[in-house]
């Protein structure tokens, strides 16, 4: 009898550990899997990248600005950054706080109207300040720890900083872009500490 029950016990623990195990796992593939379809890069033949599709339909981040009137004139990106995120990168980065293989961060340039005032800045009828104006081209980062081993994982591109944005792009080696996001970037060469919904 007592041989029984201890078989019993044994029996139901060992579903109890197989149960946990198979929960986490499932968890973590749901994690890993959103709701939506995700947009994934996608490559030239030459393995150039091609700009992203449907992109202001995307996560928006936030737009940081660095106008040419507060960097004596010589801003290295003197308009504002408008980021977005693809969405489906985006949910699975929201349920794991990681970005996922393939994540698309789109950066849109736009440059600020005139400067009115010594500071470049306007007076308009909200107030003084700094206001969009035309697009000035865009870049592009992708996450793909295989492709990208030589810059941390990540791609750099630029797609003009003029407009019309071109249509693909070659990768920038680490010394244009990726040493900046590899010394400074808060996470995963990501400036998450700019963007309050991934800074967490």
């Amino acid at each position: 009898m007592r041989a029984r029950l201890l078989g019993g016990a044994t029996f139901i623990t060992s579903s109890a550990i197989v149960a946990t195990v198979l929960a986490q796992w499932l968890s973590n593939s749901s994690a890993q899997t959103p709701t939506r379809a995700r947009y994934l890069p996608e490559y030239t033949a030459s393995g150039d990248l091609i700009l992203p599709k449907n992109f202001h339909e995307w996560i928006y981040l936030g737009s940081p600005l660095t106008p040419n009137a507060l960097n004596n004139g010589k801003a290295g990106f003197p308009e504002y950054h408008n980021v977005y995120i693809e969405p489906g990168s985006y949910e699975i980065y929201q349920k794991t706080n990681e970005f996922p293989e393939g994540t698309i961060f789109f950066k849109e340039l736009q440059l600020t109207l005139p400067g009115q005032n010594p500071d470049g800045s306007r007076t308009e009828p909200s107030g003084r300040g700094y206001f969009p104006g035309p697009f000035n081209g865009a870049d592009v980062t992708v996450k793909d720890t295989k492709r990208y081993a030589a810059t941390n994982g990540w791609g750099y591109y630029n797609f003009n900083h003029h407009e019309p944005k071109a249509p693909t792009a070659s990768v920038k080696p680490i010394g244009e872009c990726a040493y900046c996001h590899i010394a400074s970037a808060k996470k995963d060469e990501v400036w998450t500490q700019f963007y309050p919904l991934l800074d967490k």
